[in-house]
């Protein structure tokens, strides 16, 4: 039976355990989930950061950076030097480490408490359903305080010159143009991107998992923490490919959006409708987009790769889907 009989608390509940003792998914554990989720995305996206850079000029000026992602690396080298390629990197890794507490901690807190609300066979009939509602709820919290931090590194990358760092780069924003304008007018499209993309990286990640667990005949529960590390890993990058080209267009929507000027100066959603006129649908949907691939499918695959080691080293168990009429 995957349920006890104990009552549903939004902070304890229970699992049978492939031993038949419990495992117990409470407070310490959904903290432990968060605390490892802060720091495979901050890490993760931090790291990155060069990769985003190149990006984000792809994108902003498609006219100048036209050599493709490693013609520009070179550019932006060549112009501004090295150390531009970290442009951001400040605002990157607090950001990405709160968006990744709430997401990754949220999408356990969900998942694992619809699945109780709704029973053993339930919960494994609608599993997809339930990591489509659990990141969507969780992504949707974690971009409120994404938002700001996102805003003020897409300025800086965009734009060296507009201040020596995170805290003058918020400064100035709030300053000139307000809470609302200078650091949510790009909230929209930052649901519209990460959402679907988040998603898509949880619902994929965890079929592709699955099957990969059934074609070698292993489970996660009698494996060892370097398989379940591995098979993390591979189907990060399925996930990560999968996701980067359903949320690319509004990614692209988001880095023009936050720079200065970009869509005219009206309301928010006047100012997308310009930006898309003026872009096109097909470059909306394709500008960067090979190095939007590579670079999230190689950060989702070290995201899960650096959850699951961590969530190990703290003692925790991570919560997984099993069908209750086959054996564990």
């Amino acid at each position: 039976m995957l349920f006890p009989t104990r009552a549903f608390s939004p902070f304890y509940s229970s699992f049978t355990a492939n031993s038949g003792s419990e495992k117990k998914y409470d407070l310490m554990y959904y903290l432990k989930g968060a605390l490892s989720g802060g720091i495979c995305c901050g890490i993760t996206h931090g790291a990155l950061t060069p990769v985003d850079v190149v990006k984000t000029r792809i994108q902003l000026e498609p006219e100048v950076y036209n050599k493709g992602m490693i013609g520009g690396f070179g550019q932006v080298i060549k112009s501004e030097g090295a150390g531009a390629l970290l442009t951001g990197f400040t605002p990157t890794f607090i950001g990405y480490f709160i968006q990744g507490w709430f997401k990754f901690g949220g999408v356990e807190y969900f998942k694992i408490n619809i699945a109780q609300s709704l029973g053993a066979q339930a919960a494994w009939d609608n599993r997809n359903s339930i990591y489509l509602a659990s990141s969507a709820m969780a992504e949707f919290i974690a971009d409120i305080f994404l938002c700001p931090l996102e805003a003020t590194r897409i300025r800086l990358v965009s734009n060296p010159e507009y201040a020596s760092g995170m805290m003058g780069a918020a400064g100035r924003m709030l300053k000139e143009e307000g809470l609302i304008g200078g650091f949510y007018s790009g909230f929209l499209p930052i649901c519209f991107k990460q959402i679907p993309y988040t998603m898509a990286k949880f619902a994929v990640q965890g079929r592709a998992a699955e099957a990969m667990y059934q074609s070698t005949g292993t489970s996660p529960s009698t494996s060892s923490q370097s398989w379940n590390v591995s098979l993390s890993l591979a189907s990060g990058v399925i996930a990560g490919v999968a996701s980067a080209i359903i949320s690319h267009p509004a990614d692209t929507l988001l880095s023009k959006i936050n720079k200065s000027g970009a869509g005219g100066d009206g309301p928010m959603m006047q100012r997308l409708g310009n930006i898309v006129s003026e872009t096109g649908l097909w470059k909306l949907c394709t500008q960067g987009l090979g190095a939007r691939c590579v670079m999230i499918g190689t950060l989702t695959a070290g995201q899960f790769a650096i959850f699951d080691s961590v969530m190990g080293a703290l003692g925790a168990s991570k919560f997984h889907f099993h069908d209750p009429s086959k054996p564990h």
